[in-house]
């Protein structure tokens, strides 16, 4: 008797280790609860770091993203331009002093960058007639699959060359007057005409209709830098292009490289960076003009060749397009590939996760830091608005090895 004691003791204790295992007390008990209300139509996924999934249901149902699909868009940009990538912006001369802008796609060029680029423009010119404008690196006319023509920030047109999102923040004085919300950024007479036409009286919003309105707006601020900086511009402000005679003056370099942006586009979950990346992606791989459709080549081809996702659907990089479709596995293959970027996601507890709403869905993606483990990735896609989706997250961190309230 004690001969086959002493033979069924080890395989006894490597029992209990599996059973009392994390993954398999979330599989065997509370990882059970954190199912209870997905639906038929609904998707959860925990998975090790390696891929082995942990807890699932209805992983390949394709599915909306929403704002989880910048991951990958993120990731595409990463990977394709490299971490420390900087925009470029372009200034030229010709023979009737006239400077010309080339835009090339940078999504962060905000009023301080554009105050900065005068100063530097400044010290290599001492005056300016026309101030032209070419945004001939993105194809005219982008429609954006999902963008409503609204004054809504996530609205926003994409264009070659723009300024502050191609959106207007201000603020009304006690006597009704439009005013500037925010210290850096004048209200010039281009945006207070636009402001107008709003009909609002406060907050931020979409002012440009199209992308030609959006390089107007960029050509108009840099016009009132530079006059501020003792550079007069004697001319117009209007579209053009560039030609072989014209003579460099200086080359703009983003202060932002490639990892900030990112970390930008996912903390605000802003929907013209992202797709100021997809697009602007497609130039820079198969050549000017950018294209909505060059930019889903590019998407497409990276997840085909990188990530074996062949079955899945991208029409535009910020996921406000419902035409998008992927699975939760699918976007665990995203997420295995994110991981040494993930620290650019923001952060709740022990969550790193992105989230993506439209009407009627709900969406998570990110990572669960366990102390002292490798961080599991996780997926939750509900066809369904509302906190539900809060309580999940938080039924998955409680489960899998987060410490006590790490995700409230």
């Amino acid at each position: 008797m004690n001969r086959r004691l002493s033979l069924l003791l080890p395989l006894t204790l490597l029992f209990l280790f599996v059973l009392f295992s994390p993954a398999c007390r979330a599989m065997a008990g509370q990882g059970a609860l954190c199912l209870d209300s997905i639906t038929s139509i609904d998707s959860v996924l925990v998975a090790t770091a390696s891929g082995k999934p942990l807890l699932k249901k209805n992983e390949s149902l394709k599915q909306v993203p929403a704002s989880t699909l910048k991951l990958l868009t993120g990731l595409v940009a990463l990977e394709h331009l490299g971490e420390d990538f900087r925009f470029p912006t372009r200034f030229f001369k010709d023979a009737g002093y006239n400077l010309i802008i080339k835009g090339l796609g940078d999504p962060l060029l905000i009023s301080e960058v554009w105050e900065e680029i005068a100063e530097s423009l400044a010290e290599r010119i001492v005056s300016v007639n026309d101030l032209i404008l070419d945004d001939g690196y993105f194809s005219p006319n982008i429609v954006i699959p999902g963008r409503k023509r609204s004054t809504n920030p996530y609205d926003a047109p994409v264009g070659a060359l723009c300024a502050n999102f191609n959106t207007v923040f201000f603020d009304r004085d006690s006597r009704g007057r439009i005013v500037s919300a925010e210290p850096q950024t004048p209200i010039i007479p281009f945006s207070r005409k636009k402001i107008r036409s709003l009909n609002r009286k406060k907050g931020r919003y979409a002012f440009a209709d199209n992308q030609t309105d959006a390089a107007r707006y960029a050509g108009e601020l840099l016009a009132y830098f530079l006059r501020t900086k003792g550079v007069p511009v004697r001319g117009r402000v209007r579209m053009g292009g560039t030609n072989p005679a014209d003579t460099a003056v200086f080359t703009y370099r983003s202060r932002f490289t490639m990892e900030t942006v990112v970390r930008k586009m996912l903390a605000f979950s802003n929907n013209f960076i992202a797709n100021q990346l997809f697009i602007g992606l497609g130039a820079r791989i198969y050549g000017p003009p950018a294209t909505l459709e060059k930019g889903a080549r590019v998407v497409s081809d990276y997840a085909g060749d990188k990530l074996n996702l062949r079955h899945i659907r991208v029409v535009e990089g910020s996921g406000i397009s419902r035409k998008n479709s992927l699975s939760a596995m699918d976007m665990l293959e995203v997420l295995k590939k994110f991981a040494p970027y993930r620290n650019l996601l923001p952060q709740k507890g022990g969550l790193y996760f992105k989230t993506g709403t439209l009407r009627g869905v709900s969406a998570r993606a990110g990572y669960i830091h366990r102390p002292g483990g490798e961080p599991y990735c996780f997926v939750v896609f509900l066809r369904r608005g509302g906190q539900e989706i809060d309580r999940i997250l938080r039924c998955l961190g409680d489960t899998f090895g987060l410490p006590a309230n790490g995700t409230r």
